[in-house]
């Protein structure tokens, strides 16, 4: 018999369906152009912003906990999971109503571009379980291993969220309006 509670395995299963999920559903849905719908042009700044948005909660989150403030870090932390959810929704609409933008850089900014765009889109897959265990092992009162994930956890979303600012920045110049 397992030693985990039925709360733990409730939310280890949600995590696992989460983690695989949503990964295939983007994929799957960025390959999907909605007919006869105006292209969603101005999410990008939009959902960009929403990522620096959300590193700035990251670090504030973290500035809370090392003051003490659990609460003040555990509301920064939700925020920041809710504008990583509402970034991933306004990211899949833009792409689903409008043409990939292709970076127009050439020499070694195009490498470099290609290098954090490619980082940023395999951390954001890794991230996912990453955060979601973190965030259930504080639902959980689990705080050992919480604080233990959650020095994984921090740098990789902060990387994920940070790159995906960098990313919007570099490539802005060559979309098409």
């Amino acid at each position: 018999m397992s030693n985990l509670s039925a709360e733990e395995r409730k939310y280890k299963k949600f995590i696992t369906i989460v983690s695989i999920a949503i990964p295939i559903a983007v994929a799957a849905l960025f390959g999907i152009k909605l007919p006869n719908v105006e292209p969603l042009s101005f999410l990008p700044p939009i959902y960009a912003t929403i990522n620096g948005l959300t590193a700035v909660l990251l670090i504030g989150s973290i500035i809370a906990i090392k003051n003490g403030n659990r609460k003040l870090h555990e509301q920064l932390n939700t925020t920041a999971l809710v504008f990583s959810a509402l970034f991933l929704l306004m990211y899949v609409a833009y792409h689903m109503t409008s043409e990939s933008t292709k970076f127009g850089g050439e020499g070694a900014i195009k490498y470099v571009y290609y290098f954090i765009l490619i980082t940023h889109i395999l951390l954001s897959i890794v991230v996912i379980p990453f955060v979601l265990f973190t965030y259930m092992r504080a639902k959980l009162g689990q705080f050992p291993q919480h604080k233990k994930i959650a020095k994984i956890t921090f740098p990789l979303w902060l990387y994920v969220a940070i790159t995906g600012v960098v990313v919007y920045l570099m490539i802005a110049p060559y979309y098409v309006h």
